[in-house]
């Protein structure tokens, strides 16, 4: 609940948790009534609709994941023994309030610890105090007793109080999560895959017979049960009949197919509309039984959200980010509905795009004042270059700058020729020159412009002379190489500062026969850009010497360093470069434009630079007034009179905040006056925020301008102020002139009393925050404090937040029908509201001429704010199994328009759904009959079919990595004529870190280099190697909060971290720390660059050979003592073959063996019995994982997901120490000694493969790979079988075979009809790129390709499908292998005795620990 308020404010939260102190202590019974009781607290501020999205949160367990970030904090602490909460203080820790004083005296001592941003700080902290954090339950006696306490002396500015939620005792029941889809999905069974090994039976409820609605053909025998229980066994007997007659599934003709599609969606539109959502969703979810391109750009079949016009992709957005939508959503509607805008034109206003632009800001670099040392497009050094902008379109390898005779790159200095710093500048400038970089430099010398200084009083000016004469003598070009790089600086000793004698003698040395007076001297006419240039600098406000500007932006001050500044130069021309190749693309920008004025007629450049409007955080006040307990904010006596030009209505209205008694008050007020007086559309009003108490003498001026606006019209009353503004005027007023002098049209008016001075310092105080006397100027509710000195520069406030002129009339015609006489006003609170909400992508405007026919409408409820939703969609597809189910809980949680449109795909050759799917989401937490919690969402699949085989698959958010848990079934062979009731249970093991890493000298990716992820007390827990495509990486870990660092040895001495985004660490900080608190993907973007070394090679590592190396923190292992054996498998069948295979390599070989299995599809009886076999068989075994990411090409099917992981993933899915594995499939039979398959030198390639077998003749009509694309790609090399593979992991990731493989895959998977054996396609159709070695043929026999007399020799044999006899797997196992049957027995006698230990309670595994019999809800 608080974590929910905490994100609408934290002054929400604060409230809750001192509501929520009454709510333990008093006894509420059951969960239902404390449920209540809670809701109750938490709803006071909330609107229904935010109730019913705080409902929708606590069914969806989306603050969980937060609460358990707490824990895991309080235990990285850790907490002190013995206590339920504690106070941490500078990093040290006590339960008892008597040593917190002893604490707090000392904390000053301590560094204040580092504190999230999802912290809850006490409002009336004071920032400079010691830091307290609180480790609590909320609600728990001993917490109320703390928190006031602590409450005291935060109110008493002691300390900054900081409440974390800590549960010293948690539940160990785990909490049901929603937000994800299960799908059965229909197997092929043309190969008989499944186990014939009994399953013992578990007690399942028939969840349909006690599920109260319970609806079989439209008889609801929930409801006929209750009526007529004396009937329980005829009820049972009809549904069984009914459910038998309509679910067993013929297959359809072709005529039948094409136009199912059509039929659905046409089925959905002939329902009621009340109904058509339920349609829908039952016809997608269960369908095996049952103008877009123009505006949207979808084709026949494709689907799309929107909400609001916002694009909800459903393939990247959970339905955590989709939450967020809608709170974000909510919040601004009902704040304009609050503004009295609804309906129609509350939608119009929303499309309204006027978010601050964030990019970096520029100034205009078109001045005189600039004096440029070369052109690319006239100078004679660049005529070989191309001039066509159409050049930036040509491919090159990636990092190669660009040569073109264009001035796209500008690189502007701003110097003082005589700073220390100005010399290494220039050097910078000279190198990029030298070496033709495609860089226009520019000069700008910021010298003393005083007349009585001349250049033989001060080495500035004689520079700028000096240099002004060689240009006029020669050009700038020569000027600059002689003078400045070459000669006068060579001079100045670094860390010196230039002199006079250093122009002069380098002067007299060039041009022995000029009179120096005549140049440097008083008499100079060598004063070119004096003034300007200190114009120019002054006029940008770019901020203090020395300045360089990349077409026109800054640079920030710690990126002048000289050695950084090549480098982020270089990046710049890279980024930049991007952004012109799409304006060529576009057509934006053509070959005879001047690029100079394109670049300048950005949006992001600006006249001036002022820090404090530009780079400040941006802070707005809420003008809808919905707060309470504060100041209303549209008080009507603050901006009530405020004056404009007579009969306009104004976009931009200003509040000018001061002491207009005081010098500083009126000049800013002076200011403000002068730019309305050059703007069309700014309105202006006053706020008095006095320096001391108001008394009549010390508020003559203040309450004069008060008594004007309120008596005179707006224009006498502008002229009056006027004249109170100027100096003049106030010490004239000082030395005893009447008031009345200076008033214009009505002479005499009573001056107000001070009262409204202290309802004006009080909302400064309390609503502002700003201090006595404070200066701010507020543009539409955007707040910007003054410091105490000058800052003259208000109309740049203006010129940037106001608005274009298209913009405003944009404006004005939305709101037209709203516009009344406070017009100004309430484009001012528009403006305030939309402008603070977060940027986000713009809104789609869609326009649909015809929705008579092919859309099911939902009208909103009247009155209300509504979401305006569109859903486009096939119903025959998997969009439309999950889009259905989430319109029906959006339909209960808002208020919304709905329409769906049909999309649908013609012509249909196949089944297009051939999976039944359920999605998991409630709009809110449930209860059973006796008003306790109901045990949680799950999916249900009632009234299957029983005669298709199905396998189970899992559609969770891209973060979550989850693992069966509890099921005794096959879930990839589910037969539901066997198994009547079928329950199977999945945990969320892990969160997952996803991130892209960049190495900032070259842009390109640090392929191999590798993170690890831990806490302060343990610093690797999880480590991660880069690739290289997208410089992608991923870590596991859980809710909490980690620290990430380049792993100790090579990548931490060659790297550094240089900047991070996405993040939970400030950008300097040197540990980089990540906070998991949600459910939602967490993406981080981390740049590197490389440590500066003296020695020359180091500078830029080989990449190639980057994970080559051995770590020195890490014991080489000897690679002859352990074979490491590869090895997936799915469903209880193929683990049966692969503990045979297992123990067929075990009985063949002396060598430790360590076995990785692929964890992701394995069963949970497989996992429960592999440590009591390891122990028994003397192995070791490793389950490994990784999630497929999300930027790769996905596959639908398991078979071929788990036939990805074989091939993708194998430079990643092990630890780095791993540097050689066998792959060996689970349905092979091994007779030898797999070391000399792991000791096989593969001379140089990264992977070993077997060709397939050609003695057997009778198959050659199967044997594909001999004609066709095959044949011609392969050039007479062998086509490889993926069933056994050595691999040298240390060649595979020096050679990148990993990135060549995913790019290869992306490249062909888009294609469904290609990579048909993806795991043994794939390699064999890069066998160009990356060898393959050939293993001699005697290392995998099978039946299928192989003839029977080279049986004898077969090192390995493989239970191959053979598509000629389409033999089920078992049956061949007998017949091929005699010693098969013996190990399956030795294997199924382990089993019985596991499972008699298991029972009996005696079982132990290596550790000593006994293995618990598991018992939970199945």
């Amino acid at each position: 609940f608080s974590e929910f308020l905490a994100e609408e404010g934290q002054e929400k939260f604060w409230t809750f948790v001192e509501a929520s102190q009454d709510i333990r202590s008093s006894d509420h019974g059951t969960n239902y009534s404390s449920y209540h009781a809670m809701l109750k607290a938490a709803c006071q501020n909330l609107s229904p609709l935010q109730q019913n999205l705080l409902k929708f949160s606590l069914s969806l367990r989306s603050y969980s994941a937060t609460i358990q970030a707490f824990q895991q904090i309080a235990a990285d602490e850790p907490p002190p023994v013995g206590c339920n909460s504690f106070f941490a203080v500078h990093g040290k820790k006590t339960c008892e309030f008597d040593t917190l004083e002893i604490l707090l005296q000392t904390a000053s001592e301590r560094l204040k610890p580092f504190l999230f941003k999802g912290d809850h700080r006490f409002p009336l902290s004071n920032p400079d105090s010691p830091v307290v954090i609180l480790y609590a339950e909320i609600g728990t006696e001993e917490f109320s007793r703390f928190h006031s306490l602590l409450v005291l002396k935060a109110s008493a500015g002691e300390i900054t109080y900081v409440l974390r939620h800590y549960v010293a005792n948690p539940s160990k029941e785990k909490v049901y999560l929603s937000g994800y889809g299960v799908e059965l999905a229909i197997k092929s069974t043309e190969y008989k895959a499944k186990d014939d090994t009994q399953v013992k039976e578990v007690n399942a409820t028939m969840i349909g017979e006690n599920d109260p609605l319970d609806e079989v053909q439209g008889f609801l025998f929930g409801k006929l049960r209750q009526l007529y229980p004396d009937l329980k066994e005829e009820l049972k007997e009809l549904r069984k009949h009914l459910i038998e007659s309509t679910n067993e599934m013929a297959p359809l003709k072709v005529w039948q197919l094409q136009d199912l599609s059509f039929q659905t969606a046409a089925r959905i539109l002939a329902a009621p509309t009340v109904d058509a959502l339920m349609v829908m969703k039952d016809l997608s979810q269960n369908f095996p039984t049952k103008y877009f391109k123009g505006t949207l750009g979808l084709q026949s079949g494709d689907s799309a959200l929107f909400i609001n016009g916002l694009h909800i992709d459903l393939d990247t957005q959970d339905i955590f980010s989709l939450f967020d939508v809608l709170r974000n959503e909510a919040r601004v509607m009902e704040g304009l509905h609050s503004l009295g805008i609804e309906g129609l034109s509350l939608h119009n206003v929303l499309k309204l795009n006027i978010q601050p632009s964030d990019s970096d800001y520029a100034v205009d670099i078109r001045s005189p004042a600039i004096s440029w040392i070369n052109n690319l497009e006239v100078d004679s050094r660049y005529n070989s270059w191309p001039s066509s902008v159409q050049e930036l379109l040509r491919p090159t390898f990636p990092g190669v700058i660009r040569q073109i005779r264009k001035n796209f790159h500008n690189f502007v200095l701003i110097v003082d020729p005589s700073h220390e710093s100005t010399a290494e500048l220039l050097n910078v400038a000279e190198m990029f020159f030298s070496n033709h970089i495609p860089l226009r430099i520019g000069l700008v010398f910021v010298v003393n412009d005083s007349e009585d200084v001349d250049g033989l009083q001060d080495a500035g000016v004689a520079l700028l002379r000096a240099f002004n004469y060689v240009a006029q003598e020669v050009d700038n070009n020569y000027a600059f190489q002689t003078l400045i790089s070459v000669s006068i600086y060579n001079k100045v000793k670094t860390g010196d500062q230039l002199q006079v004698e250093h122009v002069v003698s380098v002067l007299e040395k060039q041009y022995p026969y000029v009179e120096m007076n005549s140049i440097l001297g008083i008499d100079s006419v060598y004063d070119q850009n004096r003034k300007e240039g200190r114009g120019y600098y002054e006029q940008t406000g770019v901020g203090p010497l020395p300045i360089v500007l990349f077409n026109g932006m800054p640079f920030q001050k710690e990126q002048l360093d000289p050695d950084d500044l090549e480098t982020i130069t270089m990046q710049k021309i890279l980024e930049t470069t991007s952004l012109f190749q799409r304006a060529v693309y576009l057509g934006e920008l053509s070959s005879d434009q001047d690029v100079i004025e394109y670049i300048m007629s950005q949006p992001n450049v600006v006249p001036r630079i002022n820090s404090r409007i530009l780079m400040s955080d941006r802070e707005y006040l809420d003008l809808t007034a919905t707060s309470k307990g504060h100041f209303q904010l549209n008080k009507p006596d603050l901006y009530k009179y405020s004056f404009t030009r007579i009969g306009i209505s104004q976009p931009v209205t200003f509040w000018i905040v001061g002491d207009f008694d005081k010098p500083s008050g009126r000049q800013l007020l002076y200011d403000a006056i002068k730019h309305q007086k050059s703007s069309n559309h700014v309105r202006i009003s006053m706020i008095n925020n006095p320096s001391e108490d108001p008394t009549s003498k010390n508020t003559v001026i203040t309450r004069a301008i008060q008594a004007a606006l309120q008596t005179q019209t707006s224009n006498n009353a502008k002229n009056f102020i006027t004249k109170m503004a100027k100096e003049e005027t106030a010490k004239a007023l000082e030395a005893g002139a009447d008031i009345t002098e200076f008033a214009v049209g009505v002479k005499a008016f009573e001056s107000p009393k001070v009262d409204f001075i202290l309802s004006h310092a009080m909302y400064c105080k309390d609503v502002l925050k700003l201090q006595k006397g404070q200066r701010a100027v507020i543009s539409s509710g955007r707040v910007r404090s003054l410091p105490r000195g000058g800052d003259r520069h208000i109309q740049y406030v203006a010129n940037k937040e106001g608005f274009s002129d298209n913009e405003i009339h944009k404006y004005f015609r939305v709101l037209e029908n709203l516009l009344s006489s406070s017009a100004s006003d309430l484009v001012m609170k528009v403006d305030a509201l939309l402008s603070a909400q977060p940027k986000g992508e713009a809104r789609i405007e869609y326009q649909f001429f015809e929705d008579r026919y092919s859309a099911v409408k939902l009208r909103p409820k009247e009155g209300e704010t509504y979401f305006d939703v569109v859903a486009i969609v096939d119903p025959a597809t998997r969009d439309a199994q999950r889009l259905a189910p989430l319109l029906m809980v959006l339909n209960q949680l808002i208020n919304m328009n709905l329409r769906v449109f049909m999309n649908c795909q013609s012509k249909l050759s196949d089944m297009p759904l051939k999976s039944f799917y359920r999605y998991v989401l409630e709009p809110e937490i449930s209860f059973t009959a006796d008003d306790s919690f109901a045990p949680g969402p799950i999916a249900k699949f009632l009234d299957m079919p029983q005669t298709p085989l199905f396998t189970l698959n899992l559609n969770t958010p891209e973060s979550w990595m989850v693992e069966s848990v509890r099921t005794p079934y096959d879930l990839d062979n589910i037969y539901l004529e066997e198994v009547r009731d079928f329950t199977a249970e999945y945990e969320l093991e892990y969160l997952l870190l996803e991130g892209h890493c960049y190495d900032i000298t070259t842009g390109q990716p640090p392929r191999g280099l590798q993170f690890t992820l831990g806490t302060s007390a343990n610093p690797v827990i999880v480590d991660t190697i880069v690739m290289a495509n997208l410089g992608y990486f991923q870590l596991k870990a859980n809710p909490g909060a980690w620290v990430l660092r380049l792993r100790k040895g090579r990548s931490e001495d060659i790297y550094r971290i240089y900047s991070h985004d996405g993040t939970d660490s400030p950008p300097d900080a040197s540990e980089v720390t990540v906070v998991l608190n949600n459910f939602k993907s967490k993406i981080i973007k981390v740049k590197v660059s490389l440590k500066t070394y003296s020695n020359e090679d180091y500078t830029f590592p080989d990449f190639r050979g980057f994970t080559g190396g051995q770590k020195n923190d890490e014991v080489k292992q000897d690679k002859d003592d352990v074979i490491n054996i590869f090895s997936v498998a799915s469903g209880h069948l193929y683990e049966r073959f692969l503990r045979i295979m297992m123990l067929s390599v075990l009985k063949h070989t002396k060598t430790p063996v360590k076995f990785w299995f692929l964890k992701n599809y394995l069963s949970p009886m497989f996992k429960e019995f592999i440590p009591y076999m390891a122990e028994k068989y003397n192995f070791q075994y490793e389950l490994v994982q990784y999630k497929w990411p999300r930027w790769l090409h996905q596959q639908t099917e398991k078979q071929r997901i788990i036939w990805g992981y074989k091939i993708l993933f194998l430079d990643v899915l092990f630890p780095l120490v791993v540097d050689k594995f066998l792959f060996v499939d689970a349905d092979q039979i091994v007779r030898t000694d797999l070391k000399e398959l792991r000791d096989f030198n593969l001379e140089g390639a990264p992977y070993g493969y077997t060709p397939f077998c050609e003695s057997r003749r009778e198959m050659d009509g199967y044997r594909f790979w001999k004609s066709g694309y095959w044949a011609s790609h392969l050039a007479g090399r062998k086509y490889h079988i993926s069933a056994l593979y050595v691999v040298d992991l240390k060649k595979f990731r020096k050679i990148a075979a990993g990135d060549r493989l995913r790019g290869q895959y992306q490249g062909l998977s888009q294609d469904p009809n290609s990579l048909s054996n993806l795991d043994q396609d794939l390699p064999n159709n890069m066998i160009h790129q990356v060898p393959i070695k050939s293993l001699p043929q005697e290392w995998l026999w099978c039946e299928t390709w192989c003839d029977d007399s080279s049986k004898k020799r077969a090192k390995t044999i493989d239970l191959c499908n053979n598509p000629m006899t389409k033999e089920p797997k078992l049956q061949a196992a007998v017949r091929i292998v005699p010693e098969w049957q013996d190990y399956d027995q030795e294997i199924k006698q382990l089993y019985s005795r596991f499972q008699k230990e298991k029972e009996s309670g005696t079982l132990t595994t290596t550790d000593g620990m006994k293995l618990q019999n598991r018992k939970g809800k199945l």
